[in-house]
């Protein structure tokens, strides 16, 4: 018996679900700035550039991103890592231009269009080298 579209797709989903530890697991969130300038200063003061988590809520690659490779990082490190939700319109974030703007609003104006996409930032907003996607 032929297995319906509707079926298939519910199967596969199921089936990405299994795959992934993270699938049911609660987010590990990073701490969202208020002010781009402000924790791009910070973090030239620590000689480090800004690490900033484009992201997406209930997005498991996010989340793999967060707990294998940018949590680990953080008490070695001394590195401060932080988030942005690509969705969120409503919370203020003042821009590196000293404007006032929206998480979802400074993405769109990066061009960050894919989730996880993990940017590194200079203390005037400038990547300082290639954003890792995907």
């Amino acid at each position: 018996m032929l297995m319906g579209r509707r079926q298939f797709s519910k199967a596969l989903a199921g089936s990405f679900a299994l795959a992934s530890p993270w699938a049911h697991a609660k987010d590990t969130a990073l701490p969202v700035p208020k002010s781009l300038p402000q924790t791009a200063q910070a973090s030239k003061a620590k000689g480090q550039p800004l690490v900033l988590l484009i992201t997406l809520p209930g997005c498991v690659y996010c989340e793999m991103v967060r707990r294998s490779y940018l949590m680990p990082l953080l008490p070695d490190s001394g590195l401060q890592a932080w988030q942005l939700d690509s969705t969120n319109s409503t919370a203020a974030l003042m821009g590196f231009d000293g404007k006032p703007t929206t998480a979802a609003a400074q993405v769109k104006a990066w061009n960050a269009t894919f989730t996880p996409t993990v940017l590194f930032l200079g203390s005037q907003g400038q990547e300082l080298a290639e954003r890792l996607v995907g």
